[in-house]
């Protein structure tokens, strides 16, 4: 048996090399079998593979559908594990304005190549960083610019001690169906010891506030903090179990170049064991697994995996982690990529990394954009 659980898998989508041999005529009943034969993946996460494959049910392989996403690269504060390219609130907060006019000027630029071609908006989602560290006014301004007929419009809420009543009620007004919320833990001493501010307290706040408005929540755990032990755990599952969101997703904690945490010794020998935990009692509750990804340098080699409850998938994450749907990206280090299903192939464009950058480049910015949607 190999040490790892995934076997010889390097990749990041072990989903999407499954569904490629299904696509070569393995027939999906022994997918999990060709998985542990080909791959040495152990029978375990092979079967987890074959069971997201089956919640996967809303892929639609159609090169008008475009998935619209926007960047809002900027946090409260930095959490020690974080590698995305954010910039803390304080050290940005001169340039917040334009950036969000920038990025008005680039989401105008781009619902005139939607029209033009046409596509069609499958789905919107505004991502970051923490959308909603944003003023009530500011969200309005870029919110107010999606006016698409979509069922599914996601905004990562992300950090609670964002999340007020008032920009709530923007995001409702505005046709937003999903939000984020996430506690990465329920463990005061794990908060404090990642750079977090806010109190286990806020976060069910902010859930139950968001309940108000019949917004769809998602909620992310981390497994594998140092200092967590699996009892730990355990009560942080139990406690979102409570708050019975309709999204789960479980993380496993990465410990990569860029983060503050990067080159410490972090380990966790009951990380494994938390992960399988999640797995066993989310299904046992009724949540099914229905996106999953890897990461580099994840505690024991394992991975992250996205739950729903029966009906609650988020399209966007499974088009985004399969690649399955062109996405049109907007804002600072925002990616693009448009599928070419007949080609088979996929043609990736970023944006400037750094907020600065990006403003003062947001012509090229749509020139590009121009360029890979004609």
């Amino acid at each position: 048996m190999p040490k790892e659980p995934w076997g010889v898998l390097q990749g990041v989508r072990p989903t999407k090399l499954a569904r490629n041999l299904i696509k070569k005529g393995v027939d999906p009943v022994f997918v999990s079998e060709a998985l542990q034969n080909d791959y040495e993946v152990s029978k375990q996460k092979a079967d987890i593979v074959a069971r997201v494959l089956k919640h996967q049910t809303c892929i639609i392989r159609n090169e008008s559908l475009v998935n619209l996403y926007i960047n809002i690269p900027i946090c409260p504060s930095r959490c020690s594990y974080c590698t995305f390219i954010s910039a803390e609130y304080k050290a940005v907060e001169s340039l917040i304005q334009d950036y969000v006019d920038a990025l008005i000027t680039e989401i105008r630029a781009v619902k005139k190549i939607i029209a033009n071609k046409p596509y069609v908006v499958r789905s919107i989602y505004v991502g970051g960083g923490t959308p909603t560290v944003l003023n009530e006014e500011q969200l309005d301004q870029i919110l107010q610019e999606l006016s698409y007929p979509v069922t599914e419009f996601t905004v990562e809420c992300g950090r609670p001690d964002t999340i007020t009543e008032s920009k709530l009620q923007v995001l409702k007004r505005n046709g937003v169906t999903r939000i984020c919320i996430n506690p990465q833990t329920f463990s005061q001493r794990t908060l404090r010891k990642i750079g977090r501010s806010n109190s286990t307290k806020d976060v069910i706040n902010a859930y139950m506030l968001a309940l108000k408005y019949d917004f769809k929540v998602n909620m992310d755990l981390i497994a594998g903090f140092e200092g967590e032990t699996l009892r730990i755990f355990k009560n942080n599952i139990k406690t979102l179990l409570e708050l019975s969101p309709n999204n789960v997703t479980i993380h496993t904690l990465a410990v990569k170049k860029n983060s503050e945490i990067m080159g410490q010794d972090i380990q966790n020998p009951e990380v494994e064991s938390m992960v399988d935990y999640a797995y066993n009692t989310l299904s046992d509750e009724g949540y099914k697994p229905y996106y999953l990804y890897r990461q580099k340098h994840q505690l024991g080699g394992l991975e992250n995996i996205g739950y729903c409850k029966k009906g609650d998938q988020c399209m966007y994450n499974i088009d985004s982690i399969e690649e399955t749907c062109s996405i049109i990206a907007c804002g600072a280090n925002a990616m693009s990529k448009r599928v070419y299903f007949l080609d088979e192939k996929i043609e990736r464009v970023k944006n400037y990394k750094f907020i600065h950058d990006y403003i003062n480049n947001i012509d090229e910015e749509i020139k590009k954009k121009l360029l890979m949607f004609k």
